[in-house]
């Protein structure tokens, strides 16, 4: 049994590095392309398998050949799946340009079957992502009941994300979430300790990311100085943010969440290096090999 349980949505990602796109009848041959698992729990809970400690998953999964491909891809990185069924599996189309990137996604969200119940007693952290809203609700309300660190990636606004707060000890959301409830990135931040997170986050890509730490001090965490030479594909990187610090404090659990974030930022930099999610997951040398060749950003 995992030491960490994930809940997400699976999406088979395509991305494509393309100089132009085609318009009408037209046609063009791309400089590249990856196909891998996608998902912002579902990366982040590979980038914990990368970094060394399978985690379970629960999430979405088809019986269609790109399901078959998907659970093949899990099981080469020990991640233990926990299927809820749909009749097919869903699609992220990904294209990366300039640092940034623009998402096409198709998904099917009509699940044939309940969440599963899973003894929560070996667990030591549960990450979430706000998708499969039921199972995420149950989890943090369970896991935060019996002492498991319970993690929140906030990257958007969902139907029960202020019931979910009220259960999440670590929350690191999105400048989308700040713009969807109408706050500032400091307004987030109250709003987050107003729900009782004892870690609360608002990442903001190239400026870093605004957070309070264990005694409620508000700071700055710059983003690491990535040449935009060096930088392929910014996708996923923030799921391996979050899969990294899980890691992080699964392993070194006496550290300060400044550690555990300063190393996950290293595992960012690592990925968005990379083309595709499964080619940017790092180990921890990797991650160490990041934090000695970029500084952070004055």
């Amino acid at each position: 049994m995992g030491e960490a349980l994930f809940i997400g949505h699976t999406y088979i990602d395509v991305t494509v590095l393309a100089d132009e796109w085609p318009t009408g009848d037209e046609k063009s041959v791309a400089r590249d392309y990856a196909v891998s698992f996608g998902g912002n729990a579902v990366t982040a809970a590979f980038a914990c398998a990368r970094l060394g400690t399978p985690p379970e998953l629960i999430c979405s999964l088809a019986s269609d050949w790109l399901g078959h491909m998907y659970t093949d891809m899990a099981a080469a990185h020990g991640v233990s799946l926990h299927a809820r069924k749909v009749s097919r599996s869903s699609l992220s189309f990904i294209m990366p340009n300039h640092g940034k990137r623009a998402i096409v996604r198709a998904r099917d969200v009509d699940y044939q079957n309940d969440f599963p119940r899973l003894d929560i007693g070996a667990y030591r952290a549960l990450h979430l992502d706000g998708h499969q809203p039921d199972a995420a609700l149950h989890y943090a309300q369970a896991c935060r009941q019996a002492g498991v660190l319970t993690s929140l990636d906030g990257g958007g606004l969902r139907e029960n994300t202020d019931e979910l707060l009220r259960y999440i000890d670590v929350a690191v959301c999105a400048e989308r979430l700040c713009e969807q409830l109408g706050l500032s990135a400091q307004g987030l931040l109250d709003l987050l300790k107003a729900r009782g997170c004892r870690i609360g986050a608002v990442t903001m890509g190239e400026r870093g990311m605004l957070w309070y730490d264990e005694t409620g001090k508000v700071d700055v965490l710059p983003s690491l100085d990535v040449p935009a030479s060096c930088i392929v594909d910014t996708s996923g990187a923030g799921d391996v943010f979050h899969g990294a610090y899980v890691w992080s404090y699964l392993n070194r659990p006496d550290l300060p969440w400044a550690e555990h974030f300063t190393f996950a930022r290293a595992a960012s930099a690592h990925k968005i290096q990379h083309l595709g999610n499964e080619a940017g997951l790092p180990r921890v040398e990797d991650v160490e090999r990041a934090m000695m060749a970029f500084a952070p950003k004055e």
